[in-house]
């Protein structure tokens, strides 16, 4: 009897024990071993950005030239003031404008330069003396008297970050200064409009984030037009040729690259990297076949018929797989001598003058005719030398448009200076600056705050350190964009948002995020049922065999008591 007791003792003990080691060793490691790695997340800043509020800065010097202001008004100069704007666009985004303005009047050099006999000169001088930085405006006021602005023009805005304005002698006569600046002030603002940023031009850049709402239809249509924001792109060039029996075609695409596109993308390189390449297709075809109108005595091609165009001439040109950027496609297309000449027309059935047209967020297309060569006695093949500065100069401006250059109808009384060899003026880099920033701002948050969301509502995916790295890499990055645009630093504020987008790309789309998120609990419990089901039952049946024996006890117990 008391083997027997001591055997039933050693057997409760054995079960107690591994049971114990089960729960206190097992449990814990099988736990740790087969849990989801999820590294730490600064979720509380990611909430934060979602509750988006963007501040603009913008500097503004209005600079008063001599005449323009009273010995009594002049007194007061220098002065500054500042303006604050609040929009909401949305309940999760709300915008702040602040435009600080400085007043001064003109040193020696600088009335100097206003003496040159053209504006242009003039704003070339004003440049040579002191360059405005990133951002920021210099307003020149000029008296009534000046020969630099023709009768009709109050406002003159050069290449450069300077303009000019007309002051009348009625608006400074027997008045403050501070009516004086008022009454500036609906001019100023104006200015502000066409050189700066523009409350349109931002709510369009926010397109990631808000929905577009009934305003400013052609800054819709701008930014539908122009390709989204992306660190780098593809400019294609081709030659298309159907019919090289009868024409050899010479273009000289490298020399007028260098002459004509090289100067803007230099320009553009804050904003992204540029590539560029060139091709000629043979027997290569319009997905639409011209039509003869008698009229014009001429092939045309009307403009319902241009979206047919693309897609064929599109798998002609092939792609580059090695890289994920977008790509500009610049076609120029000669025709063949059956339907020479060809010409397109717009809706109203009137010819195109550049012969050209562009599709939104693609490239452009520019049929070249070469119907001039031919003669009564002319030898085929004709050898002909393409005229490669009327064809980029069509180019150039299709390029400007899909890059995001905005073409502006300035205000009345205002005149806007070409935008030069460059083909970029500074305040036009400034705008889009100021645009792309933005949308890069929105665009990264509304992808970090998305991965986020998704993180936090399937808990079974992996998120690895280099993930959490991206990821606070793409918060900081937001942080301080945001903060250099509230104080105005344009330059910066755009290298940190291109740094934003780049960070939360690459964490949102990182292949570790897949790795267990098709995994079901019902495919768990598969596995581990019959792993644990065997291990577990005899000791959960001893586990109940212990308790029933320790109540069978203490009901004895209690019987011999009574």
């Amino acid at each position: 009897m008391a083997v027997m007791q001591v055997d039933r003792r050693r057997g409760q003990l054995a079960a107690l024990s591994i049971a114990a080691v089960v729960i206190i060793v097992g449990v814990p490691l099988w736990w740790r071993t087969t849990e989801t790695y999820r590294a730490w997340l600064p979720v509380s800043q990611i909430k934060d950005l979602a509750k988006l509020q963007l501040h603009l800065s913008a500097d503004v010097e209005v600079v008063f030239a001599r005449g323009t202001v009273t010995p009594e008004q002049q007194k007061k100069v220098p002065l500054t003031q500042t303006q604050d704007e609040e929009h909401t666009v949305d309940e999760d985004t709300t915008l702040r404008y602040r435009y600080e303005t400085k007043y001064r009047t003109a040193t020696i050099m600088e009335e100097d330069a206003l003496k040159k006999p053209t504006a242009a000169e003039a704003d070339l001088s004003l440049h040579m003396l002191s360059e405005s930085p990133c951002g920021s405006l210099v307003v020149y006021v000029i008296p009534e008297s000046s020969s630099l602005l023709p009768e009709d023009v109050n406002v003159y805005i050069g290449q450069r970050r300077t303009a000019l304005v007309r002051i009348s002698a009625q608006m400074r006569v027997g008045k403050t200064l501070e009516q004086l600046l008022a009454q500036l002030e609906p001019q100023i603002k104006q200015v502000l409009q066409v050189m700066s940023f523009s409350h349109t031009d931002i709510t369009v850049a926010l397109s990631d984030r808000v929905r577009f709402r009934p305003g400013n239809k052609e800054s819709i249509a701008d930014s539908m037009r122009a390709f989204k924001s992306s660190p780098g792109y593809e400019i294609t060039f081709s030659l298309l040729n159907p019919d090289p029996k009868s024409h050899q075609l010479h273009w000289d695409i490298e020399g007028a690259v260098q002459t004509y596109i090289q100067p803007l993308l230099t320009k553009l390189s804050p904003l992204a990297n540029f590539s560029m390449d060139s091709q000629t297709l043979y027997y290569t075809m319009l997905g639409v076949t011209p039509r003869f109108d008698s009229s014009f005595e001429a092939y045309t091609l009307n403009a319902d018929s241009l979206a047919h165009v693309i897609n064929p001439v599109e798998a002609r040109l092939g792609s580059n797989a090695a890289s994920s950027n977008p790509v500009l496609n610049f076609l120029l297309y000669v025709p063949d001598i059956r339907h020479s000449p060809l010409y397109i027309h717009d809706h109203r059935k009137q010819e195109v003058p550049s012969n050209a047209f562009h599709s939104p967020r693609w490239g452009g297309i520019m049929v070249y005719n070469v119907n001039g060569f031919y003669g009564s006695e002319t030898e085929f093949p004709v050898h002909v030398n393409i005229n490669m500065a009327k064809v980029m100069g069509v180019f150039l401006a299709q390029l400007r448009l899909l890059l995001g250059v905005q073409s502006l109808s300035p205000p009345p009384g205002f005149l806007v200076a070409p935008c030069g060899s460059a083909g970029l003026a500074d305040w036009e880099l400034d705008r889009l600056m100021w645009s792309r920033s933005v949308e890069n701002i929105a665009t990264a948050t509304t992808t970090i705050t998305s991965l986020a969301q998704l993180l936090d509502q399937i808990g079974n995916i992996v998120i690895n350190d280099n993930i959490a790295q991206q990821v606070s890499s793409a918060v900081t990055s937001l942080q301080l964009a945001m903060a250099e645009l509230e104080v105005g630093n344009l330059g910066f504020a755009l290298q940190y948002s291109k740094e934003a987008i780049l960070a939360s790309e690459k964490a949102f789309f990182d292949p570790s995020l897949l790795h267990l998120l098709y995994f079901p609990d019902d495919q768990k419990f598969a596995i581990y049922i019959p792993l644990f089901l065997p291990m577990c039952v005899p000791i959960l049946l001893s586990m109940l065999k212990i308790v029933s024996e320790a109540r069978q006890r203490r009901r004895e117990k209690q019987a011999k008591k009574e």
